[in-house]
């Protein structure tokens, strides 16, 4: 891989500041510069937690911000989806309750182990206190398949299977006193979309579906906090546009009888001038080709990536 740059995120290790903002009344985005977000809700008596980040260590930077405003304890964390850098910061919280969909808890059994050695090797700068990562997998206490409510004394946080898009598990939380979404990484602003485990074909639909709540503001997966309806509808039509590029553009390449490395190097070249300088989007886009070009394919459950294929595939597309 020396012939080319460097493997996915891993010459990436500067460190990114830390912002802490109260979008709704007891509602706070925590972002980090295009690093992976949580979303936090402090209720009556405790708090909930959207998105664990990737370590217990990391983990303890979202609590130590939590302690800036309230000293409720944490009872809830809610996964928005399975994938290692979004999750295995959870015990960190001492939650009562860890929540996600049956289907994302489908893919931490089909690929859990796999999953957690290839993001750990892609981007091991989100992995800092690795070994403060607990034996085994995180694995949640409370699943459901659609929606759910979760109510901290009289605040409801609404959980939502809006639709397959960046997996197939993805949920949301809908705050509906404060009309304010998490959105996880159904919608990015300013980062580039990770689609290696995503579903191209009905992830617009369920961007509609999020957008029919008009929110007020969101907390999406990376990038900056949507602090008004604006900003809001600029995220959800970014993420929109990036995909329609990306798979319309592969679509088309497949038909054509296009290699993979052929497609690659079409699709970079004509998506690089409007999406460039998202964040990773040098990272992201050779998992999101190959996706893409299976799914043009006809492979509508993704393969599972492990640290070894990812490797392979780089030096195939990068190398």
């Amino acid at each position: 891989m020396s012939d080319g740059p460097a493997f996915a995120s891993t010459a990436d290790l500067g460190e990114k500041t830390v912002s802490f903002d109260e979008i709704g009344k007891g509602v706070y985005a925590y972002t980090a510069e295009g690093d992976p977000n949580s979303g936090i809700v402090v209720g009556d008596d405790s708090v909930l937690v959207f998105d664990a980040q990737a370590t217990p260590t990391m983990a303890e930077r979202v609590i130590a911000k939590v302690r800036e405003v309230t000293d409720k304890p944490v009872s809830h964390v809610v996964l928005s989806h399975y994938h290692a850098v979004r999750v295995l910061g959870a015990p960190a919280y001492g939650a009562r309750e860890i929540v996600c969909s049956d289907a994302a808890r489908a893919m931490i059994v089909e690929r859990g182990e796999e999953d957690k050695a290839s993001e750990i090797g892609r981007f091991p700068r989100l992995f800092q206190g690795a070994d403060s990562i607990r034996p085994g997998l995180t694995w949640p206490t409370t699943t459901f398949s659609h929606n759910a409510s979760i109510w901290l004394g009289s605040r409801e946080v609404r959980l939502m299977k809006l639709g397959r898009g960046h997996t197939a598990g993805d949920i949301v939380a809908w705050m509906p006193d404060t009309n304010v979404i998490f959105a996880g990484d159904l919608v990015e602003y300013g980062a580039t979309p990770y689609c290696g485990d995503a579903h191209f074909t009905d992830w617009p639909a369920t961007l509609d579906a999020l957008a029919s709540f008009a929110p007020a503001a969101m907390v999406p997966g990376r990038g900056a906090a949507l602090t008004n309806r604006a900003m809001v509808s600029d995220g959800i039509k970014g993420t929109r546009a990036f995909l329609s590029d990306l798979f319309e553009a592969v679509r088309g390449h497949v038909a054509a009888g296009r290699s993979l490395r052929e497609t690659f190097d079409r699709v970079h070249e004509a998506l690089k001038p409007a999406y460039g300088d998202w964040v990773i989007f040098e990272h992201c886009l050779p998992f999101n080709v190959t996706r893409a070009y299976d799914e043009a394919g006809g492979l509508d459950h993704p393969r599972i990536w492990t640290d070894e294929r990812d490797r392979q595939m780089w030096l195939d597309l990068r190398g």
